[in-house]
């Protein structure tokens, strides 16, 4: 049922009005084709679809005359002629499938809409790009494509005239994109109507739009998990009297943290949405996210990103605070900006367009992981009024997904009007960013970044190339030696050029960060520096001379030049030089045995490192390591004699990554890292641990990522009480899956105790069990270790720094392969504190008092003191060696405390204060200097490997892969005897 509706003018004309103010734009932007609006025309709206708006939503306060109406359409189908309901509908969401079959009949019905797939998911579902404009616009499509790409890139322009020619004749391109975080419901909703109102209405702001616009939605960029999402919301809305399953899996590898993958683009969904970005060059990406009232429009709070062009700041503060009056003057409460989130990190997705000249901007509204109509209360912090929240959200609500709809619509209408509006200058802004990125090799520096081509770890270097190259940097190779006044860089080096338009990209993933300790909490990680986590060096070069050096363009991804040094020889050695592509060798010399040098050693004039691989020569064995060596990256070097030198064979490690049915946050990057080497794994589950007694039948490692939660709640798991809650597939719930045939007829109860039991009998057995920062709490808490603790600081401050940690035992096999110094991320915690052996002692009852230094008295820290009133006696007490249990106490100790061998021990530890901050923030580094980073804990036959870094985060720490490989591939000789400990003075 329609009736006829004429858009009221003034409403109608209100907001490009406002674009137009000199307070917030400037004067009106103007060119031949910044046409405007042109009169308003009668058109019918559809009453019932109208009707549900008005009745779905709670207040009158959370609807504009923007979208307090759909208007009809006799050609084109609104959304509920094909979903059967109306958007917004209370306890209904819709499936991908759906969302993406309304698109496709919605283009098949308008000449105004275009429906492209991007790509698809690990899943194999499609991520779908929906070209929203006027025919001329769509009609002229590849065109438009063209010289967006060319503005992109002003190297191939030729003048400013040129310029201005190319941006009169295009249209910037407005991306919206829904649901990266899959509990968040209601912008996939909103993007179906927005499509169809966009298509269909003729009001003078929509047909602005149009015209000035192309408007790109994508949907649902995380397909996978919100299908899992809609099934999660049906159960629970059709099975009232039971517990509905948490959403444990969302994507196939991760779940909130699939907006930390902007740096490294590991996983499928960024990897599409920056396709896609590459291949259209929006002017503007809009990620739509539901976590605060009512809607937050981004800013961030400080302090931003420094390698942003200040125009992008710029743009951030202009369309956020245009939409803010907007919002105001209609008088909608708890729109803001500014207090949420700070702009420093690079992770997030719409990176995408930060980093690459364009405007990366967010959207926060009150979802609810569903669409429930319910009461709500809104945190006391959020409803007070501050400087950046005038108009604050109110104390309770009644809330609706409809609401949510409103408000996203509302907002986003109103950011593309005023793109539209003010369309020229916009234009030249995403122009002029692009020139300043070419011209700051010459501005501001650097110059360029240099891989060195003496950089041993060949795979490391060659991965961080295709990373810049997967960002859409261009990384060229040095063709003879280039020299400068920071080096001489020989031929074969990589050099990444500052003068080229995508160097600010490139510059905020190499350079270092600081973040200082005094402004407010950081949101995120606050250091990165991809060449020292991938640990690899890189130079940072300002001299421009570089630039004049001869080189070559890449034009295809780096893959190492494998070979075998040397003729047929007794012996394949292969360095180790802490190289992840030489575990991948191990795997794929399955059927070889290889043996693995404890000692550096000499042969033939080259000297090989601790952890050489010493693959001994047979039938077909040359062939297979050449081949395996293609694959990797490795170089071999055949010797005519079997090195003297002591040596153990290597394992071919049967591997398990464990998970809980609580959160699989972590672990689904330990997969990815593995599954992208080419690492075999079986993927266990608690449940799996508290069933199976004998788990070394099973494997020889068992990895624990941090799984979230104290100690207490790893091991118990969900509450038992009710029903059984399933995470399994059926055909009522058929997005109910996890990765690699995850299932469970019941998530509740975790490892419980007999799970412990069963993995401390699985290490006696000989096996290596590997806990990483938050999961190293079970075997401590839980007595499977004795002397190793988690301190709790007072005073250190470190969010997801770079720090430099120091090798201990170099002889130890995890260490083979690594410098002195490396390299990792650390988020804060653990702080290990390991207790010597008199130390241990005193835990069963002994007590010193001694602080360390001398002791209270007369003179300075360095003189003698001089006890009153007795002959002066200067003959001194030898020390004790450290960690010796006073002589008065060793008969009581004998058989209490663990000989040495079975002791605890540090691997690595962190670096002296001074030394300790490579990247990001650190404060109180006192307290974590020379603390215990990597530690080796024997218990019975096999080991307890202890991380407090996290060596596989986010797929930004490939340099520390390969402790954790390492540790692996010889689990069965980790006990080697100690190198002499490093010497470090804090």
């Amino acid at each position: 049922m329609s009736r006829t509706f004429r858009w009221p003018a003034s409403s109608a004309l209100i907001l490009l009005i406002s674009a137009a103010s000199p307070v917030l734009s400037g004067p009106p932007q103007s060119s031949k084709n910044a046409t405007q609006p042109a009169p308003t025309t009668a058109q019918a709206i559809n009453e019932e679809y109208t009707r549900k708006i008005k009745e779905y939503t709670t207040e009158k306060y959370f609807l504009t005359e923007l979208v307090d109406h759909l208007p009809a359409s006799d050609k084109v189908p609104s959304p509920d002629k094909v979903l059967g309901y109306v958007v917004g509908t209370p306890d209904k969401l819709t499936y991908t499938r759906d969302i993406n079959r309304y698109m496709q009949e919605l283009a098949k019905a308008s000449p105004r809409v275009r429906v492209y797939g991007i790509g698809r998911s690990d899943e194999g579902r499609e991520v779908l790009a929906v070209m929203v404009s006027d025919e001329a616009n769509l009609a002229n499509l590849e065109r438009i494509k063209e010289v967006n790409r060319l503005l992109a890139d002003p190297r191939r322009i030729k003048d400013e005239s040129e310029a201005a020619a190319l941006m009169a004749e295009t249209k910037p391109i407005y991306w919206v994109s829904g649901s990266i975080h899959s509990p968040e419901t209601g912008s996939p909703e909103m993007l179906v109507e927005l499509a169809y109102r966009l298509a269909v209405e003729e009001s003078a702001l929509i047909r602005n739009i149009r015209r000035n616009t192309i408007v790109m939605i994508t949907p649902v960029s995380e397909v996978d998990g919100h299908d899992r999402q809609v099934d999660v919301y049906r159960y629970r809305k059709e099975n009232p009297n039971k517990q509905a399953p948490n959403l444990v899996y969302w994507g196939n590898y991760v779940a909130h943290d699939n907006n930390r993958d902007a740096m490294t683009v590991s996983l499928k969904l960024t990897q599409v949405m920056l396709r896609n970005f590459l291949d259209w060059h929006p002017l503007v990406l809009h990620d739509l996210h539901e976590s605060v009232p009512f809607l937050y429009t981004s800013t961030g709070n400080g302090p931003y990103n420094a390698w942003l062009d200040p125009i992008v700041i710029n743009e951030w503060q202009e369309l956020a605070y245009y939409e803010v009056q907007e919002f105001a003057r209609r008088e909608v409460p708890g729109v803001w900006t500014q207090g949420f989130y700070d702009g420093w990190a690079p992770n997030y997705m719409f990176y995408i367009a930060n980093g690459h000249n364009a405007i990366g901007r967010f959207y926060e509204t009150y979802g609810g992981t569903g669409a429930d109509t319910r009461e709500r209360s809104v945190a006391p912090g959020q409803t007070r009024r501050a400087w950046y929240r005038p108009n604050p959200p109110l104390p309770r609500v009644n809330w609706s997904i409809r609401n949510n709809i409103n408000l996203q619509e509302s907002g986003v209408l109103m950011a593309v009007s005023y793109v539209a509006a003010n369309r020229d200058r916009m234009l030249r802004n995403f122009y002029l960013k692009g020139k300043r990125s070419v011209a700051k090799a010459t501005n501001e520096g650097p110059a360029a970044y240099v891989i060195p081509a003496e950089e041993k770890r060949r795979w490391g270097a060659a991965d961080l190339v295709n990373l810049l190259r997967r960002q859409g940097c261009e990384v060229h190779v040095a063709a003879e030696t280039i020299k400068t006044k920071d080096g001489d860089f020989p031929a074969g080096s990589f050099v990444v050029r500052m003068d080229q338009p995508y160097s600010r990209m490139a510059d905020m993933l190499l350079d270092t960060q600081y973040f200082s300790p005094s402004e407010p909490r950081p949101y995120d990680d606050t250091g990165w520096t991809l060449g020292a986590l991938k640990n690899v060096k890189t130079v940072r070069v300002k001299d421009v001379a570089i630039l004049q050096g001869a080189m070559h363009l890449l034009d295809s991804d780096v893959r190492p030049e494998a070979s075998i040094q040397g003729n047929e020889g007794r012996v394949y050695a292969v360095p180790n030089y802490a190289d992840p592509g030489l575990a991948l060798l191990r795997f794929r010399l399955a059927d070889e045995r290889i043996l693995v040098a404890e000692e550096p050693f000499e042969s033939e004039g080259q000297e090989f490192p601790r952890g050489t691989f010493l693959i001994p020569s047979g039938d077909k064995t040359r062939a297979r390591v050449l081949d395996a060596a293609s694959h990797t990256g490795v170089i071999a070097v055949a010797l005519p004699e079997v090195p003297k030198v002591a040596s153990h064979e290597l394992a071919l490690p049967r591997i398990a990554i464990l998970h809980t049915w609580i959160n699989t946050q972590a672990e689904g990057w330990f997969r990815l890292a593995f599954d992208t080497l080419g690492i075999p794994y079986s993927y266990i589950s608690d449940r799996d641990v508290r069933r199976t007694p004998d788990l070394k039948a099973k494997y020889d490692v068992i990895v624990f990522p941090p799984a979230g939660g104290a100690a207490q709640r790893v091991v118990n798991g969900m509450p038992m009480q009710g029903d059984p809650i399933p995470w399994k597939a059926t055909e009522a719930y058929p997005n109910l899956t996890g990765p690699n045939g995850a299932q469970t007829d019941d998530m509740r109860g975790g490892m419980g105790l007999e799970g412990v039991l069963n993995l401390r009998r699985f290490v006696e057995s000989g096996g290596l069990f590997v806990v990483v920062a938050g999961s190293s709490a079970l075997p401590i808490d839980y007595g499977l270790v004795e002397g190793l603790s988690i301190a709790e600081p007072r005073q250190l401050q470190v969010r997801g720094s770079v720090l430099n940690a120091e090798v201990v035992e170099a002889g130890s096999p995890v260490a083979y392969g690594y410098d002195e110094k490396t390299a990792l991320y650390f988020a804060g915690a653990p702080v290990f504190n390991l207790r010597t052996g008199a130390e241990m002692f005193r835990g069963f009852g002994g007590s010193d008092q001694s602080q360390g230094g001398r002791e209270t008295g007369r003179g300075g820290p360095d003189d003698p003191d001089v006890p009153q009133a007795r002959p002066l006696f200067t003959a001194t007490a030898p020390e004790p060696a450290e960690g010796a249990i006073p002589e008065e106490y060793r008969e009581i100790a004998r058989g209490m405390i663990p000989p040495e061998e079975l002791r605890p021990r540090v691997l690595i530890r962190w670096a002296p204060e001074k030394e300790l901050l490579v990247s990001g923030m650190l404060a109180g580094g006192s307290e974590l200097a020379g603390k215990p980073t990597v530690v080796l804990a024997p218990v019975g036959k096999g080991n307890i490997l202890f991380f407090a870094n996290n060596p596989f985060w986010r797929m930004q720490t490939s340099g520390s892969y390969m402790l954790l490989f390492n540790a692996a591939m010889n689990y069965a000789n980790l006990a080697l005897k100690k190198a002499e400990p490093k010497d470090s003075k804090q």
